[in-house]
C-alpha cells in the first residue's frame, strides 16, 4: 500500500516521506522513533534543574511580559504549591497574547537554576483548560527532515495505527517468541508507535533487533551448513613435529599467539571440510609465518598452494620472505605478476601446471586463464576485504574445494567479527613478537606543522625514509589538504634539497607500482601520499609518518598508517596533525597511549561505528534499520544461537513452523552474507 493512500497524506506529504525512504504503508510501520519524550511525570517548582535532562512542571501562570533583544524572549512566572519558576520561550512573541494570568499550563524544556530561581528554554507547552487535570503522555520522537516534522509523522501514524497494524507479518516461529517473552507482533509494534511506557517500548523494540540478527544469523549458519555438507576437501595428515620443524627453519621460537592459531588452521586442515577461516593479526604480529606453516603442512601432503595479495609490492615482499624461509622444506615458490615478462610468465605457469612448483604468490595475475595447478590444496588471501567474492571464489575454483585462509592487517572488534565474518572461524594472534621497534606517537596542533617538517627533514638527511600522507587527491571545497599540491609545495620549498615522491589512487597501477619500487630501493626519501600506503607496505628504512588533517580518519585507520614504520632496527616516530580549531585531541590521544590495536578497533567501533571497517561498509551488515552491533552485541547472541541450532535440526527451513524465517533472508543483511565468500 503506497503511503499516499493513508490518511492525512496528501500528493506533497508523501514526497517528503520518499525523501526518508517511506514510500509504503509497510515502510511507515517500520519507521520508528529514534527517542521518546516522557510527559507523563511533572516535577515540583521546588525541585526543577536536579538533572541535566529535559523537565516537565505543571503550574498557574502569575505573569507574562516579553523583552528584546536579538530575538525576542517571552517569559512567564509559573508557580504551583512548592514554588515559583520562570519559563521562557524564544522567537515566539505571538504566547504574548495567548498566555494570560491565571491559565494552567504544562511546560516541558531545560531547567537552569540561578540565585533567583529555576529558569525554563521551553521546547513544549499545553494550556490546560477549564481546569482541567494534567494527563501526561509519551510522545514518540521520529527522524525527521528538513520539510517533514516529527510532528507531522507522529499525526500519521496516530491517525492511521489500527490501519497499519493490519499489515503487520511476523517472520518468527510462535516457538522462538514464547522462548524470548516477545509479544504478539501487532502488540509489538503499538507500543513502538504508541507506548504506555517505556519499558514496554524498550522490550518491543528488543524483538525487531533479535528479528533483524536472527536474519543475519540464520544467513551464516546455512551458508556454513552448505559448505560443511556438499564440499569435500583432502583430509591432510600433521607430522607431530611440524613446530618443532617450522620453527627449526626460522631460527626462534613461536609466540604462544602464533603456536595457537597454528594448531587451529592445522586442526581445519586435518578435516574433509574446506577450512573457511580468518586470520586476524595486529601490524608485526607474524601473520606470514603463520601463512608459511600452513604451506608447509600442505605441501608436507603434496598440495600446491597459492598466496593472493592485492599489490605487486605485497606479492613481491610476501615472495621475499616466504621463499628463503620454505627453501630447507624443499617448496619451491613461483611468482605470478601483472608486470612479469612474457618468459618468466610462461616458466611460472608451466612448473604450477606440472606440479614442480608448491607455491604460487602472486595479485589477480593468479586469476586469469591458463594459470593452473596440478593439485591446489590450499589458497591464502591477504587483506582479504580488498577482493571482490568473485575473484576469492575464481582462485579456489582453481582446485577441487581447497582450504582457505583469509588474513587481515586490520584488527577487528570480538563484536564485530563474529557478524560480519559470521560464517566464518576466526582466528587472532593477540601478541607482537618480543624485539619490535616501538613507535613513538604524537598528536600536534597545525600551528606546530613546521616543526613537524623540520623534523622529518632531519630523518631523511640522516639517511631514514619518511611518510606524509594527506586525505584528498586534488583541493576540494572540503579544505582538505591534496597530496598533489601538497607534494610540489614541499619538493619546490622545504623539502628541496630531498628526493621527494607522489603516490595516489588515481595513478596507474603500473605508476603505482613504480613509485612503491622506487621508495622500496631508497631512491625517494619522502613519499608524499593518500591511504594507499595503509597496508602491506614494508620499507624497514622508513621511520617517520606524519599524517596531515589526522581528524578525517578512525583511529584503526590510523593505527594501520602507523603500522608502516618502526619495521626496522631504528626508532620509529608517527606524528597525527589536527587543525588548532578542531575538537579532536582527546580522540587522537588514544593512539599516543597504546599501540594495541584491539584496543584502538574497539574504542573507534564504540566512536564511529562499524561501517568504519575495512570491508564492512560493504558487507551490508552495517545497514540494519533498528539493530546496533555494539549496543545490542547480547541480543545478537541470542540470535545466533537460535539460528545454529534451528539450521541444525533443519538444514533447509522446510518445517512449518519455519516457513516465515525464509523471509528474514530477503533482508539487506541476511542477502549480503549470502552473496559474500
Amino acid at each position: 500500500m503506497l503511503i499516499s493512500q493513508l490518511a492525512g497524506v496528501g500528493k506533497d506529504s508523501a514526497a517528503r516521506f520518499a525523501e526518508l525512504g517511506v514510500s509504503t504503508a509497510e515502510d511507515l510501520l517500520e519507521y520508528f522513533p529514534h527517542r521518546y519524550e516522557d510527559l507523563r511525570f511533572p516535577t515540583a517548582a521546588a525541585q526543577l534543574g536536579a538533572t541535566d535532562g529535559e523537565e516537565n512542571a505543571v503550574g498557574r501562570i502569575v505573569r507574562v511580559r516579553e523583552r528584546r533583544a536579538r530575538l525576542a524572549i517571552v517569559e512567564a512566572d509559573i508557580e504551583d504549591a512548592t514554588g515559583a519558576f520562570t519559563a521562557k520561550w524564544f522567537g515566539r512573541s505571538y504566547l504574548v497574547g495567548a498566555l494570560k494570568p491565571g491559565m494552567e499550563l504544562f511546560v516541558r524544556g531545560r531547567v537552569t537554576r540561578t540565585f533567583s530561581g529555576a529558569s525554563m528554554n521551553v521546547t513544549t507547552h499545553k494550556i490546560l483548560e477549564n481546569s482541567q487535570a494534567f494527563r501526561g503522555e509519551i510522545v514518540p520522537v521520529y527522524p525527521a527532515s528538513k520539510t517533514l516534522t516529527s510532528r507531522k509523522i507522529r499525526q500519521v501514524v496516530a491517525r492511521n495505527l489500527t490501519r497499519l497494524l493490519e499489515l503487520a507479518v511476523d517472520p518468527l516461529p510462535r516457538h522462538l517468541a514464547r522462548r524470548f517473552a516477545f509479544d504478539d507482533v501487532r502488540d509489538a509494534y503499538a507500543a513502538i508507535h504508541a507506548p504506555r511506557d517505556l519499558d514496554t517500548a524498550v522490550q518491543a523494540r528488543r524483538r525487531f533487533i533479535f528479528t533483524e540478527f536472527l536474519g543475519l544469523a540464520l544467513a551464516a549458519a546455512l551458508k556454513r551448513n552448505t559448505r560443511v555438507q556438499a564440499e569435500r576437501a583432502a583430509a591432510l595428515s600433521r607430522p607431530g613435529d611440524l613446530t618443532e620443524r617450522l620453527e627449526s627453519a626460522v631460527s626462534f621460537s613461536l609466540t604462544n599467539a602464533q603456536r595457537r592459531v597454528l594448531d587451529e588452521i592445522w586442526a581445519d586442515m586435518a578435516r574433509d571440510v574446506p577450512m573457511n577461516r580468518l586470520l586476524q593479526g595486529d601490524v608485526g604480529s607474524g601473520k606470514t609465518l603463520v601463512a608459511a606453516g600452513a604451506i608447509l603442512m600442505a605441501a608436507l601432503n603434496g598440495k600446491q598452494s597459492a598466496l593472493m595479495a592485492p599489490t605487486e609490492i605485497l606479492a613481491s615482499q610476501h615472495a621475499e620472505k616466504l621463499a628463503p624461509l620454505l627453501l630447507p622444506f624443499g617448496i619451491a615458490v613461483e611468482s605470478v605478476l601483472g608486470s612479469q615478462g612474457s618468459r618468466s610468465r610462461s616458466s611460472a605457469v608451466g612448473r604450477l601446471a606440472s606440479g614442480e612448483a608448491a607455491l604460487a604468490i602472486g595479485t589477480h595475475a593468479l586469476l586469469t586463464e591458463g594459470v593452473d595447478f596440478a593439485r591446489l590444496g590450499l589458497v591464502v588471501i591477504d587483506e582479504q576485504h580488498r577482493f571482490g567474492v568473485e575473484q576469492r571464489a575464481r582462485l579456489r575454483a582453481k582446485g577441487l574445494w581447497p582450504h582457505t585462509l583469509h588474513m587481515t592487517a586490520t584488527p577487528i572488534p570480538r563484536t564485530l567479527a563474529q557478524t560480519v565474518y559470521a560464517d566464518l572461524d576466526v582466528s587472532t594472534i593477540d601478541e607482537l613478537p618480543p624485539g619490535r621497534t616501538p613507535i613513538d606517537t604524537f598528536v600536534i596542533r597545525r600551528a606546530r606543522l613546521p616543526l613537524a617538517y623540520e623534523f622529518v627533514e632531519r630523518n631523511a638527511k640522516a639517511g631514514r625514509q619518511a611518510y606524509v600522507v594527506a586525505p584528498a587527491i586534488e583541493e576540494s571545497e572540503f579544505d582538505l589538504t591534496s597530496v598533489v599540491a601538497l607534494e610540489e609545495e614541499l619538493r619546490r620549498g622545504k623539502f628541496a634539497d630531498l628526493r621527494v615522491g607522489l603516490l595516489h589512487g588515481k595513478l596507474t597501477p603500473r605508476e603505482k607500482e613504480g613509485v612503491m619500487q622506487r621508495f622500496v630501493r631508497g631512491g625517494i626519501d619522502v613519499l608524499v601520499a593518500t591511504t594507499v600506503v595503509e597496508v602491506g607496505v614494508d620499507v624497514p628504512n622508513a621511520t617517520v609518518m606524519l599524517v596531515l588533517d589526522a581528524q578525517r580518519y578512525g583511529l584503526a585507520q590510523l593505527h594501520q598508517l602507523r603500522g608502516r614504520v618502526g619495521r626496522g632496527a631504528a626508532r620509529s616516530y608517527c606524528v597525527l596533525v589536527a587543525p588548532d580549531d578542531a575538537p579532536e585531541l582527546e580522540r587522537l590521544s588514544i593512539l599516543a597511549q597504546t599501540t594495541d590495536g584491539f584496543v584502538i578497533a574497539e574504542e573507534d567501533l564504540r566512536l564511529r561505528g562499524p561501517g568504519e571497517f575495512a570491508g564492512t561498509a560493504q558487507s551490508g551488515v552495517a545497514n540494519f534499520r533498528h539493530a546496533d552491533l555494539v549496543r545490542d552485541f547480547s541480543v545478537y547472541s541470542e540470535a545466533r544461537a537460535a539460528a545454529e541450532a534451528i539450521v541444525r535440526d533443519d538444514p533447509e527451513l522446510k518445517a512449518a513452523q519455519h516457513a516465515p524465517l525464509r523471509a528474514l533472508l530477503d533482508e539487506p543483511s541476511a542477502r549480503a552474507m549470502l552473496m559474500s565468500s
